[in-house]
């Protein structure tokens, strides 16, 4: 059953504005560096990319769960070349400011939160249910090419010229609304009743149907917690090595995760797929902690973040499939919606605690300490009254997906006793 006509476009369309929001994620706080001479106007300016995170990821999903998913995208992506496109005239003139630019980030920042909402809300009307999962981890493949591409890109770019990455943008967000538009198919919402405020509330309600979903929440948000807190901790620690070994590190996480798309789109999903997740963890900080001992910390926190890489793109995808198949059509942004809060909202908190743990213990020392805490997350896992709650199995009634065709040759689908089942297949 082929994906439906048109995914092709939507696709490649996602993924240059992908590579478009990492790029600018660079070239803002540089900009700001390099307007007013001070760090902590750099850091305002990722400050402000950051904050939309926090405050509408709720709103945003009651926003999209209330009209079309395309009109929304078409909206955000014009929307953000406006932002851009006014930042470069101000640079004809001196400027911008740093109330401009903060401003133009936070926007940036707001609509890359309801563009990620429209696109998990779009899907499930651009795929068919046995070519979900397929879809999804080419999804989530091309937002770890986006992010390995763009952030580099956005220290190329402003290397060459302060304004360059502001008109790469440009282009980019045009020919992603040219992409869009070019679609041409509303899936519009026809609400049957008005907006109550209560409605904010949606997702909330719904993730308590949803075992999965509540367990996903919070094994993903406390996962990132710590990768994040182990890459501040590797930052803080590396004042005596070069740039360029820093990002190749940090890069890592990205080939990971390439990799972990990579195997969702052959293999079908694993049933204890967010246990799996918690010792794929649990193992990279092992590594991480164990490269700190024997003095070579830099190879064995790439080799963390490869694995982590893996693990989140494994999870993700499974996650989104339980997303796009079991929630109502007319409450998924809502639910997204609260799932990316909670789980990008950790990235908030781990800056100053890594930092603390540095101040603390230093590198080894806080390397350590994430160690122990994600062996006895993935210990109490297996805990039956905590492991039930903490990582319930995917739902069985899933549409089996559609592998490629070697995995299926291979016998793919007997892996295990884990696998999804075909619906009506019971085990």
């Amino acid at each position: 059953m082929p994906i439906k006509a048109g995914f092709g476009p939507i696709w490649a369309g996602s993924a240059i504005s992908t590579v478009g929001t990492r790029t600018l994620g660079v070239a803002y706080p540089l900009l700001a560096l390099v307007q007013t001479s001070s760090p902590a106007a750099a850091g305002w300016a990722g400050f402000a990319l950051t904050l939309p995170i926090l405050l509408f990821y709720v709103p945003g999903g009651f926003l999209v769960d209330r009209i079309s998913p395309r009109r929304v995208i078409l909206w955000v992506e014009a929307g953000r070349l406006l932002s851009v496109a006014s930042v470069l005239v101000a640079m004809m003139f001196g400027g911008p400011s740093l109330t401009h630019l903060l401003l133009a980030a936070a926007v940036e920042g707001s609509l890359w939160v309801l563009y990620t909402l429209a696109e998990s809300a779009l899907l499930p009307a651009m795929v068919q249910p046995a070519r979900m999962h397929s879809a999804l981890a080419k999804s989530e493949a091309a937002s770890h090419f986006a992010s390995l591409a763009g952030r580099p890109l956005g220290g190329y770019l402003f290397g060459v010229g302060r304004f360059v990455p502001f008109v790469v943008n440009s282009v980019l967000f045009a020919v992603s609304y040219a992409l869009f538009f070019g679609w041409g198919r509303d899936t519009g919402r026809h609400p049957n009743r008005p907006s109550r405020l209560r409605d904010l509330a949606e997702g909330f309600r719904e993730l308590t149907k949803l075992p999965f979903l509540g367990g996903s929440i919070v094994v993903t948000t406390f996962t990132n917690l710590m990768v994040n807190t182990l890459i501040m901790i590797y930052v803080a620690g590396s004042g005596d090595m070069s740039s360029l070994k820093v990002g190749i590190v940090l890069a890592a996480g990205g080939v990971g995760g390439v990799l972990g798309s990579a195997l969702s789109f052959v293999l079908p999903p694993v049933r204890g797929v967010l246990r799996l997740h918690l010792w794929i963890w649990a193992f990279a900080l092992v590594l991480a902690a164990f490269g700190t001992y024997v003095s070579l910390p830099s190879y064995f926190f790439a080799l963390a973040l490869v694995a982590t890489g893996i693990g989140g793109a494994l999870s993700n995808v499974a996650i989104r499939s339980v997303e796009v198949h079991k929630v109502d059509p007319a409450t998924l942004a809502r639910v997204v919606g609260v799932s990316r809060l909670s789980s990008y909202g950790a990235f908030c908190f781990a800056a100053p605690l890594g930092g603390f743990m540095v101040a603390w213990g230093d590198v080894q020392g806080g390397s350590a300490v994430l160690c122990l805490l994600m062996l006895a997350a993935a210990g109490l896992s297996f805990w039956p009254p905590i492991g039930a709650r903490l990582t319930p199995l995917l739902p069985p009634d899933l549409p089996r997906p559609e592998l490629p065709r070697l995995p299926r040759m291979l016998g793919a689908h007997r892996l295990s006793r884990d696998l999804v089942p075909s619906p009506g297949v019971e085990r």
